[in-house]
């Protein structure tokens, strides 16, 4: 089906953080994932990786973006973009929630710095 109807709200949920799974393998996509995640200002980011290039569309609010050892801000229209095993954190920056859509190729994975890995549930 070419056209998947938009889910009724939020798919999963981590303290300050929602994910809406938009085009999912499980939802019908074959090559990439794409999600919105909101952020809640305050909401303290975890570092981590991802074995395959991540790409977020900044949609409304301010992150604040470490990638590696560089640091920046993104606001709404920019893009940032995480190379493949390379540590990283975005949070929400000022006073009201980030937007951001995600767009991850299926089967990337993430690693945390304790070296687990998974599969982000709203990426499945």
């Amino acid at each position: 089906m070419p056209v998947l109807s938009a889910p009724s709200g939020p798919t999963h949920a981590l303290p300050g953080t929602t994910f809406t799974s938009l085009a999912t393998p499980t939802r019908g996509t074959v090559c990439n994932s794409l999600w919105k995640v909101e952020i809640q200002p305050g909401t303290v980011p975890t570092a981590h990786q991802v074995t395959r290039e991540e790409i977020f569309v900044i949609l409304a609010g301010s992150a604040q973006v470490r990638i590696a050892d560089e640091t920046a801000l993104a606001k709404a229209g920019d893009v940032i973009v995480v190379p493949p095993h390379t540590s990283f954190e975005v949070s929400c920056h000022g006073s009201e929630p980030l937007q951001a859509l995600c767009c991850l190729p299926v089967g990337g994975e993430a690693r945390l710095k304790d070296g687990t890995t998974f599969i982000p549930p709203w990426a499945l």
